[in-house]
Parts: C-alpha cells; sequence; structure tokens
C-alpha cells in the first residue's frame, strides 16, 4: 500500500526528530521551516522537498503535520492567501501536534470541513528522543474517521496513540495534563527553594519526601536540578507559561477559575521575567531562592 506523502512545518528538536523517524520509515516528506540548516538536514536524508509556502506544501501533500510553539503561530500559517488552507482540498488532513488553545482548533477544524478536508489535533508527551524512534505518546481527537485514516502513520510515530473524542479534546488533555505537571515541578522546586533558604539539606529533604507518597518522576527532576545542578526535564519555563496561559484562558472559557493555575502562572511569568525562560521548568528554583525581580 502507498504510503501517504507527508508535508510537516515546524523543524524543531521535536519537529526535527519526528521528521527524521518518518523519513527512516520509507515517507516521502515536503518540509518548511524558517530555519534552513534544519531543512537541510532533512532534503540531505533524501526523499523530500522544501516548499516556499503552505498552500505549496499542503497542495503537494496528503497529510499535513503541525509541529508549532503557539496557536497564534498555527493560525499564522493556516490562514492567509498562501497558507495551508488555501492548498488543502477534499480528503486531505492536517493534524497539529503542538500545544494549541482548543477553540482555535475547532475554528480551523470547522473552516477545513467546509472544504471536506479534515483535522485532528493531537499533542504529545515524552521527548524529541522518543520522537526519533517514533515513541512518543500522542493524544489525538477529532472524528473518528479522520483519525482511523490517519492511525497508521500516527503509531509509526507513537508508541502509545489515545482518541479522546471530538476535536478540540486532545488539546484540553494536553492542558490539564500540563497544568497538573507544571504545577507539581513549581511546587516541588520551590519546597527545595525553601528548605534552602532555612538551612536544611536538599538531598536530606529528598531522601525524606521521595520515601512516601510524593515520589514521583516530577521529584527527580526537581532534585536534578536543586540538589545536583543538572537540567533533565528538557521542557523550557518559557513553554510551561505558554501552557498555563492557555490553560486560564480555557478555563474562562468554561466559565471556571483556578487560583491554583493563576498562582503557578504568576511564578512561571516572574521567572521569564528574571531571564529563565529558556532554561528547563525546575530552573525555576533559582528565582525562589534568589528573590529575583
Amino acid at each position: 500500500m502507498t504510503k501517504p506523502v507527508i508535508g510537516f512545518i515546524g523543524l524543531g528538536l521535536m519537529g526535527g526528530n519526528m521528521v527524521e523517524n518518518l523519513q527512516n520509515r520509507g515517507y516521502e516528506v515536503n518540509v518548511m521551516d524558517l530555519n534552513k540548516d534544519a531543512v537541510a538536514a532533512v532534503l540531505a536524508r533524501g526523499n523530500a522537498s522544501e516548499a516556499a509556502t503552505g498552500k505549496e506544501l499542503a497542495e503537494k501533500s496528503d497529510i499535513v503535520m503541525l509541529c508549532l510553539t503557539t496557536s497564534e503561530v498555527v493560525e499564522k500559517v493556516v490562514y492567509g492567501d498562501t497558507g495551508i488552507l488555501a492548498g488543502m482540498s477534499e480528503g486531505k488532513t492536517l493534524i497539529d501536534f503542538g500545544t494549541s488553545i482548543p477553540a482555535s482548533t475547532k475554528k480551523i477544524g470547522a473552516d477545513l470541513a467546509a472544504i471536506g478536508a479534515g483535522m485532528i489535533d493531537a499533542p504529545l508527551g515524552r521527548t524529541p528522543a522518543h520522537a526519533k524512534d517514533g515513541l512518543l505518546n500522542i493524544m489525538a481527537a477529532g472524528d473518528i474517521d479522520t483519525f482511523n485514516k490517519v492511525k497508521p502513520v500516527l503509531d509509526e510515530q507513537g508508541e502509545n496513540v489515545f482518541h479522546l473524542g471530538a476535536l478540540g479534546s486532545g488539546h484540553v488533555t494536553k492542558l490539564v495534563n500540563n497544568f497538573m505537571g507544571m504545577t507539581t515541578v513549581a511546587t516541588m522546586s520551590q519546597a527545595f527553594a525553601v528548605a534552602k533558604l532555612a538551612g536544611v539539606d536538599g538531598q536530606q529533604l529528598f531522601d525524606i519526601m521521595s520515601a512516601g507518597p510524593s515520589n514521583s518522576p516530577f521529584m527527580q527532576f526537581c532534585k536534578f536540578y536543586a540538589v545536583d545542578g543538572e537540567e533533565k526535564l528538557g521542557f523550557s519555563v518559557a513553554n510551561a507559561n505558554k501552557d498555563l496561559g492557555y490553560f486560564l484562558a480555557l478555563c474562562e472559557e468554561l466559565g471556571t477559575e483556578s487560583l491554583i493555575a493563576q498562582g503557578t502562572s504568576t511564578s512561571l511569568q516572574a521567572a521569564v521575567d528574571a531571564g529563565l525562560g529558556q532554561n528547563d521548568v525546575p530552573v525555576i528554583f533559582d528565582y525562589f531562592t534568589g528573590l529575583k525581580k
């Protein structure tokens, strides 16, 4: 059976490794990215081409995949005379692997449906290393027939591929997941920071906390930085800050509020303002210990 041609926009750490995995599995790819070195690496592996616009990429591809930073960027590449939407047609599918605002995802999905094209939101779990080996966790959502059509490709990108219901449900799930995760990391990092300021040994604190129900991979990541000075989580303060903002927007849309998320968001924004945006989230420990303004 002929493999679908893949169009891919967003060749960062995660996206670049996802494309390499697809190429290793025999897919033809069309790519687009501002980083020309990343594009050159894809072209050097063969069976690939660079598109000048989203419209061109969509016209040449059966499935268009996005791995971009924000909903604003997604909408920018989708809309406009040279955007993806202008090159989509009946039977094609757009997959958004980023973390986006669910309302934006639903709007794009409706515009695609009007021309007979499909959309799946499929935010990711795990790391770029997993992406390179096709071992991601993929939280997919959308029309079940559309999902089933693209699932063979998703199965080659993810070890665990979940279908979570109607379009937007994947992004909701990812935002809830990141709200829980990043709030946990910020809380644990502040626990280590307060202990340090009070003269309590961080290793001893970790030994005590990890002997009880607080033990978790997140505690390990926080300990790696707070005690050992190593950044290992692989997720930046700036990205966490963006996701918490999206989670708060979702809460507002749903008519509820989260004082917990507001507190986490305030701490993350303060860490960004202190110059820690591109560091791992557990490096927020430095903000909490230094009380940087």
